[in-house]
C-alpha cells in the first residue's frame, strides 16, 4: 500500500506488543497498532507507519477525537515537539475515551 502523496514509501508492519508508558496498560499489537485502547496516548516514533525512524520519542497526547460516517479519528500533539499528527481509532479502543476527546474534551 503506497502513502499517497510519497511515491516509493510504503507502511511497514510491526507486530510489537507494548506497555503504555501513561497509564501501564499492557497492549497486545497487531502490526497496526499505533496506540493505547485504555488511554488513547501513542508514542512519536514513526515518520512514515511503522518505520521506528522518528527520534522524538516523545508522548503523542489526544487532544480531540471526530466521529463521522460510523468511525473515530483522534487528533494528537506530541508532548515533546508539538508536532500533530491524526490516527484511525481501533474497535478495541475504550469508546468512554473516545467520546470523552470527542471536540476536544
Amino acid at each position: 500500500m503506497e502513502s499517497a502523496g510519497l511515491p516509493g514509501k510504503r507502511f511497514t508492519r510491526k507486530i510489537e506488543d507494548f506497555t503504555c508508558e501513561v497509564c501501564g496498560t499492557a497492549v497486545h499489537g497487531t502490526g497496526y497498532t499505533d496506540h493505547c485502547p485504555k488511554c488513547l496516548s501513542s508514542k512519536h516514533v514513526d515518520v512514515m507507519p511503522g518505520d521506528r525512524k522518528n527520534k522524538c520519542g516523545g508522548i503523542m497526547k489526544p487532544v480531540s477525537v471526530e466521529y463521522r460516517n460510523g468511525s473515530y479519528v483522534i487528533y494528537y500533539v506530541c508532548g515533546k515537539c508539538r508536532e500533530k499528527k491524526r490516527m484511525s481509532a481501533s474497535s478495541s479502543d475504550n469508546k468512554d475515551s473516545l467520546e470523552r476527546f470527542i471536540g476536544g474534551g
